[in-house]
């Protein structure tokens, strides 16, 4: 006699308290193997799969396609089977384990799915799972089960009818058995439920969820917390671009211009350690090791992928780097240690083709660099008028941290770089 075993989404880590269904990679009937995956989920840091530590025949699942799911919940339940598995049923392959979450491990060969066939009747080679009678496995923890425990075809099929979502029905038969007066009685419910009129059809509410509302609350907090100011100042990026054209005729990792600011960057939190903080209650945390963030467009929208301990790289170094984040963050393949942890943020809104931006700040950081587009512009250049690559850089700073004089003297030391790259050779 199989024993259903109930499934719930497991802590994703980073403090995530629950994830959004994208896709279900199995079915209601379907024979899955132990750490088979099961459910797709999207998660304010990635799109992650998440496997079942149970093998057997999945009995029921629970949220739909677009469904927050908190952690802790239900996702499936699983008949398993007191003896092994079929022989037919293809466990997962053993190349690569594969952890819970999912971040980072690369795609190995799916598990072999099967269905039961109608009337019991499975296969030659092995006999399917009965599905019926089910016995449900006691909780761990004293409280009634959570298991979505259902006999009869009859009454799934009066569920099916009437649309009714088994999974929100609470079961007065025996250890949570859902009867038929239990399916009748959710029917009612539904039935004299308060319809909602709509507004009209060319109106559309979508729900801020997953990473757009990790961003939403995290923009409100900052804007709500930070006693924010925002400086600005015209720099002649001539010589930068002419620095990077020689840096780039070397064989080798090309250097680019996001590569180049950043080292600039460095340079100035070294100068002025301050705008490398985070206040904390009535205090601030100075930070030794510059985790540096930057924004970059991906496929879930707007992440900030974060470079560790970017004061130790060198200029070719960070350029791989940046580059690689990049990358990821378009491909959607950032993990969670990727995107968190970040001290001081470069934000090349420049990338847009605008030339300023008041940009919110990434909370908890104390400050934020952004640097506009780069374009031809007539400038005064050594007394006489001329075309020049010129740029606007705007710091957003926290004003808790330091007062006008420092946030100005950063930005000053970072324009100065920017039209006088040579600078930078003092501090090597």
């Amino acid at each position: 006699m199989p024993v259903v075993r109930e499934f719930t989404l497991p802590d994703l880590g980073e403090g995530l308290t629950g994830a959004e269904v994208v896709r279900w990679m199995v079915e209601v009937g379907e024979v899955i193997a132990v750490d088979q995956p099961v459910v797709e989920v999207e998660t304010a840091k990635a799109v992650v799969e998440v496997p079942c530590p149970y093998g057997g025949v999945v009995t029921a699942r629970f949220g739909e396609v677009g469904q927050e799911v908190p952690v802790g919940a239900p996702l499936v339940t699983v008949a398993v089977a007191p003896g092994p598995v079929p022989e037919d049923v293809e466990p997962a392959a053993p190349e690569a384990e594969r952890p819970l979450v999912g971040f980072g491990v690369a795609e190995t060969r799916r598990a072999g799915r099967r269905r039961v066939a109608p009337g019991g009747a499975a296969p030659a080679a092995a006999p399917a799972l009965p599905v019926a009678p089910v016995v449900v496995a006691p909780p761990a923890a004293v409280r009634a089960p959570a298991v979505l425990a259902v006999i009869s075809p009859l009454v799934r099929r009066i569920a099916r009818e009437h649309g009714i979502d088994l999974a929100q029905v609470a079961g007065s038969g025996p250890e949570g058995l859902i009867t038929r007066r239990d399916v009748e009685r959710a029917i009612q419910q539904a039935q004299t439920a308060p319809v909602e009129v709509p507004r009209g059809t060319d109106e559309e509410l979508v729900p801020l969820r997953g990473l757009r509302r990790t961003v939403a609350e995290k923009l409100t907090r900052s804007h709500r917390e930070i006693p924010a100011a925002t400086c600005w100042v015209d720099a002649d990026a001539t010589e930068l671009m002419a620095l990077r054209a020689q840096l780039n005729q070397v064989p080798g990792p090309k250097v680019s211009v996001l590569a180049l600011l950043a080292r600039i960057c460095l340079a100035g939190l070294e100068r002025f350690p301050k705008l490398n903080s985070s206040v904390e209650g009535d205090a601030v945390r100075r930070h030794r090791a510059v985790h540096l963030g930057f924004a970059a467009q991906g496929q879930r929208g707007l992440l900030v992928p974060v470079v560790r301990d970017a004061q130790l790289l060198g200029t070719e170094r960070l350029s791989v780097e940046l580059a690689r984040l990049t990358e990821a963050a378009r491909a959607g393949s950032l993990g969670p240690a990727e995107l968190t942890g970040g001290t001081f943020t470069l934000n090349n809104y420049g990338v847009f083709g605008v030339d300023g931006s008041t940009p919110i700040l990434n909370h908890p950081e104390a400050a934020m660099l952004g640097v506009g587009r780069i374009t031809p512009k007539p400038w005064v250049h050594e007394g006489e008028l001329a075309v020049r690559q010129v740029t606007q850089l705007s710091f957003t700073f926290d004003h808790r941290v330091c007062d006008g004089g420092t946030a100005g003297g950063f930005l000053r030391f970072v324009a100065d770089c920017v039209e006088r790259p040579g600078m930078l050779l003092r501090g090597l």
